[in-house]
């Protein structure tokens, strides 16, 4: 589905109906949260959270953050032990985002979670948001509405300014209220650490120095238990091919050679070729452009 051109349109009802429907056809929707505006996704849809990577440019597949309406469809998602459960009931809705065992089946796109068993959850306070994950009954991922590497947005010029022409619309609110991301502590095993400070201050929770759990964290995640070997056009005995466009392989990213689709399937194929009994994995080769240079970033760290 192609990418019109980006339009800007108020928060109102008629744009919250406008923007639930580019959601639920698998499109990114620029939307203001009460820290800045997000970039958001239906979390159920590994293309559509593709999407979303494609239009940030973002360098690798890095866990997001998924908005829930309310504490029970977070408990839908993700494992709640009592500290966690505590932190919610005080900070949500708000700037907190929790990071939990991830529940199974729990029906979010691998690509989320970047193949980690945790996942980031928060409930935002901004009636846009929440209008909006009312309109579409889905979980909604949504990173920083913004080119990777630039300042985060906290007005819709800012948005367009970053992302004219990438997405299909920006809903404006005005600017936010807190202006800085939300604070994400890590809440699992009866213990509680600090892994992005922001405007919520939790003074139990330890500082965590580096760590996998948490978006703008990851050095290296998710890497499957056998041997990786990259760029393959024809297995060896004993091994799984995950192929891609012309290379065939036992399974594959995508046969037509569509990055959208071989970023969404990324995860899953690496899961289900390590659960297998062929002792070593291959990859085909993936082109080192746009949604390809983060699954060859990803794939290298895998391999590593």
């Amino acid at each position: 589905m192609p990418v019109p051109a980006t339009r800007v349109r108020p928060f109102d009802d008629a744009g919250i109906a406008e923007a639930a429907a580019l959601i639920l056809a698998g499109q990114p929707v620029a939307v203001p949260t009460e820290t800045v505006y997000g970039l958001a996704a239906d979390a159920t849809n590994g293309e559509a959270v593709a999407r979303i990577y494609a239009a940030k440019g973002r360098p690798s597949f890095n866990p997001l953050i998924v908005h829930v309406p309310d504490l029970a469809a977070a408990e839908r998602i993700g494992i709640f032990d009592t500290g966690a459960r505590a932190l919610a009931a005080e900070h949500w809705p708000g700037p907190l985002t929790l990071v939990v065992p991830l529940r199974e089946p729990s029906g979010v796109a691998s690509l989320v979670t970047a193949g980690l068993p945790t996942i980031a959850l928060r409930v935002p306070a901004h009636p846009a948001m929440q209008a909006l994950l009312q309109a579409t009954g889905r979980p909604l991922a949504a990173p920083s509405a913004n080119v990777s590497g630039r300042i985060s947005p906290t007005r819709a010029e800012h948005v367009l300014a970053s992302l004219d022409g990438r997405i299909p619309l920006i809903l404006d609110a005005g600017a936010t209220d807190r202006g800085i991301e939300s604070t994400i502590i890590g809440a699992s095993g009866g213990q509680l650490r600090l892994l992005r400070p922001g405007p919520i201050e939790v003074p139990d929770a330890l500082q965590v120095e580096g760590g996998i759990e948490a978006p703008g964290m990851m050095t290296s995640h998710y890497a499957p238990s056998k041997p990786l070997r990259l760029n393959v056009t024809t297995a060896e005995n004993n091994e799984w091919l995950i192929g891609f466009g012309p290379v065939e392989g036992t399974s594959t990213l995508s046969v037509t050679g569509d990055l959208v689709e071989a970023a969404a399937k990324l995860f899953a194929a690496l899961h289900e070729a390590d659960a297998s009994s062929a002792p070593r994995i291959a990859v085909a080769p993936v082109p080192r452009v746009g949604l390809g240079a983060a699954i060859n970033d990803r794939l290298q760290r895998a391999a590593a």
